[in-house]
């Protein structure tokens, strides 16, 4: 080999590896893409004029994916079988439904146009057949979109780390995996410090929140688990009964419920882990279905007085409006 073949030229890269991407590298990409496909699903709303329901939970991924490179030419392959977790009514019915999504022949070899896409109901009755065949025309145009979301990051973001100069990797499995973890911590430094004495002074709090989503959706968001973690973007514990206790954020948010009214009614007793000890908020959502929208009052008494601005702003961050972003409920209604 001369000494002027570019496979001599390992000062360009300091370990030495791969130079100028001349030799064949695989990378394994199955765990990766699970966390990516997980996302990317969690959380997608499927609608039409007569049904509507939201994805809740990838609920099984079998398969795997890889990416080699051979002179800076990349070659993807994947194959998976994937099942998703929806909840769904038809239009202003306030009985839900529940059901999969199976997605079948995912493969290099086929298109996503021809990959095989089917909707079952685990809820029996005429009105789930209908809300199943609705799903069924409305999800293969929206579920194609996303599988191809996943192809291009697989291709773009994922095997990009193969032909760069191992200097400019951007490590980007672990700044996507921390994306939950930062979400925590914001969360937690919104209210940092605590409050050491027994006794201090407290205000309350009283705002009306709009909502572009049904009173039986809402309510759902705020007493289903699947639906709290994604908007939370976070595991929780959740007990929806009167008396059920509840932790959000990693145990920065805990409480209990003390009245539920479907649809109607949700109060709480509430409080942040760095409020003083046993002491909680008074939390409560009424909530008024209109003919576009969705109202709901609320009002947090007792919320000590050095809380007020940041437990404020953590419930309008970090529960309205990641509600109306990941949940679709700050889009109008068909």
């Amino acid at each position: 080999m001369a000494k002027w073949d570019p496979r001599w030229l390992v000062k360009e890269r300091p370990d030495a590896k791969n130079v100028n991407n001349w030799h064949w590298s695989e990378k394994d990409a199955s765990h990766w893409s699970k966390e990516r496909l997980r996302r990317i699903f969690t959380g997608v709303r499927i609608e039409d004029e007569i049904a509507q329901c939201v994805i809740v939970e990838m609920t099984k991924c079998e398969g795997e994916a890889v990416v080699n490179n051979r002179k800076s030419k990349l070659v993807v392959f994947y194959d998976w079988v994937i099942e998703l977790k929806w909840i769904g009514s038809l239009k202003y019915d306030y009985a839900y439904i529940e059901g999969k999504i199976g997605i079948c022949n995912f493969s290099e070899d086929h298109d996503v146009k021809d990959i095989g896409i089917h909707v079952l109901s685990k809820t029996n009755g005429a009105k789930s057949e209908v809300v199943r065949d609705a799903i069924q025309i409305s999800c293969v145009k929206v579920i194609s979109q996303h599988l191809q979301e996943y192809i291009t990051s697989l291709k773009e973001e994922f095997a990009k780390e193969l032909i760069l100069p191992a200097e400019e990797s951007l490590q980007k499995d672990i700044l996507e995996c921390s994306k939950s973890i930062e979400k925590l911590k914001l969360f937690e430094e919104t209210c940092l410090k605590t409050i050491e004495s027994d006794i201090f002074e407290t205000c309350d709090i009283s705002t009306t929140e709009t909502f572009k989503c049904t009173a039986q959706e809402f309510y759902l968001a705020m007493t289903m688990k699947e639906l709290l973690q994604v908007f939370t973007q976070s595991n929780c514990i959740l007990e929806p009964e009167e008396g059920g206790k509840f932790e959000l954020f990693d145990g920065n948010v805990q409480g209990y419920f003390t009245k539920l009214v479907p649809y109607r009614l949700i109060k709480q007793k509430w409080r942040f882990r760095t409020w003083p000890e046993r002491h909680f908020s008074d939390a409560s959502f009424d909530i008024y279905e209109k003919s576009d929208c969705t109202e709901v009052n609320v009002s947090l008494t007792d919320v000590p007085k050095d809380f007020l601005d940041c437990t404020k702003e953590g419930w309008k961050r970090f529960y309205w409006e990641s509600m109306k972003r990941t949940l679709g409920f700050g889009t109008f209604l068909l």
